[in-house]
């Protein structure tokens, strides 16, 4: 069993320092017009010569893909010949078929003209092209086959999905019968298939020999592994008679608070953890109704409920609570801003609850700039009146916004689009907005039926949920800050609608027809991600009952990480941090640290025009030889007053550094008073932040990870010391109503996971007894 231990403090210097107060246009030229066709010449040989790799083929059109000038209309291509087809179009890359050789010809001489310095026209094209290459065996390998590989039976089943020709029923049933007969001809077993004008998928049986020759088939467009995450069907049957009985949770649990539809407090698994329900809906009782705050709760009280099934009993090891606020059709006619205050200061009075959690947003309200809405507001204004943690769900995306086949070939860029923008209150700055990933990517049915790839995954496990919205909020704060499983959609591809559905692909939890029989239901949506976190949060306070909550939002993007499955799927950090902030978050060295994962913990109020400095005491071990990562994760979050009425909402402004220094006085000189505006702007930070301070320092609750992958002997690590500087410098504005101290939780938290012999956690205590006796001796 791996030794955890308690957080370690980290210590203040004592220096607390003052601070000095559109549309798409032709692209130009390039600067040298026959260096760029003689370039482009030579990768067309390149490229002619990959692609005379390709085997197959229903004709003998060759496949390229350009990248092209952004904003470029692949219509334009047809200015150059009728026989360039355009096929696919992805972000700043187009696929293209060159119908016929002489298409082909004709490229290349133009291409040649402009080579030899000749004025051609509809040059303005070739300008817009930067490169060119084949479609490979590596751009056929689809994600989950990057990652994972073949699998290593003799035989198994793969995905296929072949370049759609939407435009000419002639030519797509002969590419379907070619592509069948290749099949039958190279003996690879296909035991079915969809087929529609814009999708053409086979599930295939083959051998590795096999299906390296996919990889090569010109018309085969990606290939996959078929889905493998799916809900235990067990998990859907099950009988209370199965597990034991729940017992209470101790009286002084923490407690976690759901404001919702209501509660079925009769739930067997839920009953023993009830420590009050109430309505704070005018006119209704505090039971739920539709079965939405039930299944909410379930998981703000157990987390992972499969887990509990597996281990074969259910114990709460939190209070659980419900504040009524939402009808029976989960809607809020009245003043809902009012009904959660007095939800809130009655759980705050009676049972001093500190975590809430808020599973709904108005989809009328998307965040499109300018101010938050009063939700919002409300919510960011009792945060720091009563030092509590909201935990808002981000809002999801209707169906409707999409037809069936267009989630399936828009994701994940649609997930960026407006359209998906977070929803009041996701927009508070003073809360935890919480976005959604899929956690399964099988049906039921498709587990059922393992031959049939009809039904297929929007997202791969991992991924964003196909329905979940992005950020950011107001002034550019990162939003969502966090994700957790909260479902996934599929199409069936023999639907002519191409419906999307949730059978299997949502989240377990404990389920209003539990009279009835049933125990569990799934259901999909950012509301069942959203408890994951206050579930999490909650149980934080199990290990630091007086943790604040800016110290648990802190702890919690401290070890939140973006899963590689996301990170993958976009072409461009901004995008992945609209959708998924800060990540996922890992409990490994949560709650306690760990030998190999240390965090140091500091809580302070800093006055304006302050600055507070933290050295870091760097241990032997993380910056000793060998290859391998190792991080530094640095957070801190905090709690200020918002008006509303302001263009830049908050009224503090607090954020901090990571910097290198010979010394603490040279560290206090770079941050003086006397040093000009232009120069602390300027002030280095330790470089290749995971997130930039200009971009973190818009929330209200920062991150950031600084990765090593070696140490030599002239590393700023070993050479000079390592300092976080917490910096307030408060808006004008904000200057005359907040004159008191600003409270802010800190963590510092170093990793070397790939060696599981680092003894990070003894070599910074054992630093931090010496100072200590240090100073008890002056």
């Amino acid at each position: 069993m791996i030794s955890s231990y308690p957080h370690l403090p980290l210590q203040r210097e004592e220096p607390i320092t003052e601070k000095r107060s559109g549309n798409y246009h032709p692209p130009p030229p390039p600067a040298d017009p026959v260096a760029h066709a003689k370039a482009l010449g030579l990768q067309l040989q390149e490229t002619i010569q990959q692609t005379n790799q390709d085997i197959g083929g229903f004709d003998d059109r060759k496949l390229f893909r350009f990248q092209i000038e952004k904003g470029f209309n692949p219509d334009e291509l047809k200015k150059i010949s009728g026989e360039i087809e355009f096929v696919s179009q992805e972000n700043d890359e187009i696929v293209v078929a060159f119908v016929s050789q002489s298409a082909l010809q004709s490229f290349e001489a133009r291409l040649a003209s402009i080579a030899h310095g000749e004025v051609i026209t509809n040059r303005q094209v070739y300008y817009a092209l930067h490169s060119m290459s084949g479609w490979t065996p590596d751009d056929r390998t689809g994600w989950s086959l990057k990652q994972e590989g073949f699998p290593e039976t003799e035989s198994f089943y793969l995905d296929l999905e072949l370049w759609p020709i939407e435009d000419n029923p002639k030519e797509r049933q002969l590419l379907l019968s070619r592509f069948e007969s290749w099949l039958r001809d190279n003996d690879i077993e296909s035991p079915d298939s969809v087929k529609q004008p814009g999708l053409t998928i086979y599930r295939v049986r083959c051998c590795h020999t096999q299906a390296e020759r996919l990889l090569h088939h010109r018309d085969v467009r990606i290939i996959d592994l078929p889905p493998r995450f799916g809900l235990n069907l067990r998990h859907f049957g099950l009988d209370i008679q199965q597990f034991p009985i729940s017992p209470s949770p101790l009286p002084n649990a923490p407690g976690v608070v759901v404001l919702d539809s209501g509660l079925a407090t009769g739930h067997p698994l839920l009953g023993p953890a009830v420590g009050d329900a109430q309505s704070f809906l005018p006119g209704h009782m505090a039971a739920d109704e539709t079965g939405h705050g039930t299944h909410v709760a379930g998981i703000a009280l157990y987390g992972d409920l499969a887990k509990s099934i597996d281990a074969g009993s259910f114990i709460p090891e939190l209070r659980l609570f419900s504040g009524r606020i939402l009808d029976k059709d989960n809607e809020n006619n009245g003043l809902i801003e009012n009904h959660i205050e007095n939800a809130v200061r009655y759980f705050v009075d009676q049972y001093s609850c500190r975590v809430f959690n808020l599973s709904f947003g108005d989809s009328r309200k998307p965040y499109l700039g300018g101010h938050v809405r009063g939700l919002a507001y409300t919510l960011d204004r009792l945060s720091r009146e009563f030092s509590i943690l909201f935990i808002v769900s981000a809002g999801n995306v209707l169906p409707g916004q999409l037809d069936g086949l267009g989630w399936k070939q828009g994701y994940p860029q649609y997930l960026v689009d407006d359209a998906w923008a977070i929803i009041d209150p996701a927009t508070a700055l003073n809360v935890l907005t919480v976005g959604s990933l899929a956690r399964l990517d099988a049906s039921r049915n498709s587990q059922r039926f393992i031959n049939d790839p009809a039904e297929l995954p929007i997202a791969k496990a991992e991924q964003p949920s196909p329905f979940t919205r992005h950020g950011p909020t107001v002034g550019g704060a990162i939003k969502p800050e966090l994700v957790a499983f909260g479902g996934n959609w599929f199409l069936n591809a023999r639907n002519a609608a191409n419906n999307i559905n949730d059978d299997g692909l949502g989240e377990l939890s404990t389920s209003l027809n539990f009279v009835q029989g049933r125990l569990l239901g799934v259901k999909c949506g950012t509301s069942f991600a959203a408890p994951h976190i206050a579930h999490i949060a909650a149980k934080v306070l199990s290990e630091h009952p007086e943790a604040s909550s800016n110290l648990i939002r802190a702890l919690l993007v401290t070890h939140a990480a973006i899963p590689n499955a996301s990170s993958d799927i976009f072409d461009d950090q901004e995008s992945v941090r609209k959708v998924l902030g800060y990540g996922h978050v890992d409990v490994r060295a949560l709650f306690k640290s760990l030998e190999n994962e240390a965090n140091l913990i500091a809580e302070g109020s800093i006055e304006n025009k302050r600055h507070h400095f933290y050295e870091l005491l760097i241990p032997e071990d993380f910056v000793s030889s060998g290859k391998r990562s190792r991080e530094i994760v640095v957070s801190l979050a905090h709690t200020p007053l918002v008006r509303s009425t302001r263009v830049t909402y908050k009224a503090t402004r607090l954020d901090y550094r990571l910097i290198t220094a010979s010394d603490l006085d040279h560290a206090v000189k770079m941050f003086s008073k006397a040093t000009s505006k232009e120069n602390f702007e300027n002030i280095p930070e330790l470089p290749n932040a995971s997130v930039n301070r200009s971009i973190r320092s818009k929330g209200t609750v920062q991150s950031a990870m600084w990765q090593f992958k070696q140490f030599n002997r002239n590393s700023k690590l070993k050479t000079d010391k390592l300092f976080v500087v917490v910096t307030r410098n408060d808006y004008p504005w904000g200057e005359v109503i907040t004159n008191t101290a600003e409270e802010y939780s800190l963590i510092v938290c170093l990793r070397d996971r790939e060696n599981q012999q680092a003894k990070l956690y003894s070599q910074i205590q054992s630093r931090l007894q010496q100072r200590q006796r240090a100073k008890v001796r002056g």
